[in-house]
């Protein structure tokens, strides 16, 4: 008797498992990504982006399959990769327009890129003069026509800065936000235009990553959801205000061919900027645990992590073969993956998830058996990726495919 017959089943995991028991393929852990929701997420992004387009960020992805097939949704164009390596991959199978979203001290690579078709439409980012004197050493030992130049985008601070112009107050040196470029004043901006000028390179594009607004979420009520509400509201002001000014300057000099900004969490308040020529996004296609906090857009759950059931320690605790796949970030309970079918599951207290065995306890766990699959959703998006080599790509009621990961094809970027 399948799990579905067992225990209650919300109508998408019902679907879900029938497909799954119906394929064959069930191996797990595995991957299984909704295509059809994968689909109305895109729509919903691109329609809050009122007509800015929309780059996809890959390290939130990690499946080839998936960039490609977001970037032919309407609305979308380029890929924010997350390192140069990836990006000469990426380039390599065929994709265009890539901006390295990172800075790199990867002299290979950077070589690689010099001497590469890839050059004309892969851009690294520099935020200092040190990331420049890398560029000029490469670019003077390797072996590339005359007039042969990296493109490069300049990483700017984002921070919400209230007195950013002032100094000697209290107020001054409140800086919210990540700690990324520390360039953070018009001067400093200017300062590293010419240093581009003085270096050889083309500068073609700003990236202003605001990650106090698109990165935090902000649905919790209590009282820190009601202070990060009030902070991005000011925040989203001082943003525009000083992405404004440091682009009108930085174009006096320069003909800037995009501006760069935001995230899946503040597309609207991003593109509603004039100066923004695109938005990032890549986290809203798949819909994990953390962006089902947000108040503004809650992108439907499209990529689910499947476990199997090896264990039964007690009649209300189940165990399954791995499950602590734990995200990126600020240390807490906000980072670990959510059990989310069969409902009314949760951790062991005294253990939590685990390196190779999870055990899970409350009422749902009495209905599961040995073999059974459990549900979790990945409390970021792309990470989870890179423990699987393939993801399984439902649609309609079947499953249609098997698309590769990163890792399924052999690469393993970070």
């Amino acid at each position: 008797m399948s799990i579905h017959d067992r225990i209650p089943v919300a109508p998408d995991f019902q679907r879900y498992v029938r497909a799954l028991d119906a394929s064959g393929l069930d191996t797990r852990p595995m991957a299984l990504l909704g295509l059809d929701t994968f689909h109305s997420n895109a729509t919903a992004m691109s329609a809050r982006s009122s007509g800015t387009t929309i780059r996809v960020a890959s390290k939130s992805l990690r499946v080839r399959d998936a960039i490609q097939t977001a970037l032919a949704e309407p609305g979308y164009s380029g890929v924010l990769a997350f390192t140069l390596p990836e990006a000469l991959w990426l380039a390599a199978t065929g994709i265009r327009d890539i901006v390295v979203a990172y800075p790199t001290a990867d002299r290979v690579a950077l070589r690689q890129l010099l001497q590469s078709q890839a050059c004309e439409h892969v851009t690294v980012m520099v935020d200092s003069t040190e990331h420049l004197e890398i560029l000029r050493d490469v670019a003077r030992s390797a072996n590339v026509p005359a007039g042969t130049r990296f493109r490069v985008c300049l990483d700017i601070d984002a921070s919400y800065a209230p007195a950013r112009h002032r100094t000697g107050t209290l107020a001054a040196k409140l800086k919210v936000g990540p700690a990324r470029s520390p360039i953070a004043t018009v001067e400093q901006a200017m300062s590293m235009v010419h240093a581009c000028e003085r270096a050889g390179v083309n500068l073609v594009g700003i990236m202003m990553y605001e990650g106090q607004v698109a990165g935090v979420s902000d649905g919790a009520r209590t009282p820190r959801g009601l202070a990060v509400r009030a902070l991005q509201a000011l925040s989203k002001r001082d943003i525009a205000q000083w992405r404004a000014e440091v682009v009108a300057a930085v174009r006096e000099l320069v003909n800037l061919e995009f501006v760069n900004g935001g995230g899946t969490g503040s597309i609207e308040s991003t593109s509603a900027e004039s100066v923004v020529t695109e938005v990032a996004a890549g986290s809203g296609f798949y819909g994990p645990e953390l962006f089902q906090h947000y108040r503004g857009f809650r992108p439907a759950p499209a990529l689910h992590l499947l476990f199997d059931v090896v264990r039964r320690p007690a009649p209300d605790t189940v165990t399954v073969l791995g499950g602590g796949w734990i995200a990126s970030g600020p240390p807490g309970k906000d980072r670990l993956p959510v059990p989310v079918w069969p409902e009314g599951l949760r951790y062991a207290a005294s253990e939590g998830p685990g390196e190779v065995q999870t055990p899970l306890t409350g009422p749902a766990a009495a209905g599961l058996k040995v073999g059974d699959p459990v549900f979790f959703r990945h409390a970021k998006a792309g990470e989870p990726l890179e423990r699987l080599n393939s993801i399984l790509v439902y649609s309609n009621g079947e499953i249609i495919d098997e698309w590769p990961t990163y890792r399924g094809e052999g690469k393993a970027f970070l």
